[in-house]
């Protein structure tokens, strides 16, 4: 997870580590997901703070907890949220002006190829969306 998040250099990403978990994946596809979902997350908080008249505050966070079976991934940002969550995976859908409304979608096959989930809501009492990816964990 660190070194996805030290790719994102335009907004700080605050990784709050959970515990340690053993997944039976291919790191290069979980890789490209989290690359696409950070990237995501940090151009919200960048517009959102950019029409706000600073970036200081753009700020992207990630963190883990673990069941008996599954990890749950939480990212974070504090954008404008989504007018309609329930667009985020329709394919070539998107809100930014140079956006192909792929990542997300691609980010979903990866994700579902491992027998996981993933799902986009605003978040509950912030401003921003939460990005929730539940994968098998090796026990």
């Amino acid at each position: 997870m660190n070194h996805v998040a030290a790719l994102q250099t335009r907004v700080p990403v605050l990784v709050i580590p959970g515990p340690d978990v053993t997944l039976l994946a291919d790191l290069g596809q979980l890789e490209q997901m989290l690359i696409n979902v950070l990237h995501n997350a940090a151009e919200a908080s960048l517009g959102a703070q950019s029409s706000a008249g600073s970036e200081s505050g753009a700020q992207v966070t990630v963190t883990w907890k673990s069941s008996e079976k599954d990890v749950v991934l939480t990212i974070e940002d504090n954008g404008p949220g989504l007018m309609n969550p329930s667009n985020a995976f329709v394919p070539f859908y998107t809100t930014k002006p140079q956006g192909s409304g792929i990542g997300l979608v691609l980010s979903r096959q990866i994700v579902e190829a491992h027998g996981g989930t993933i799902a986009v809501a605003n978040r509950s009492g912030q401003r921003g969306c939460e990005v929730r990816i539940s994968l098998p964990q090796v026990v």
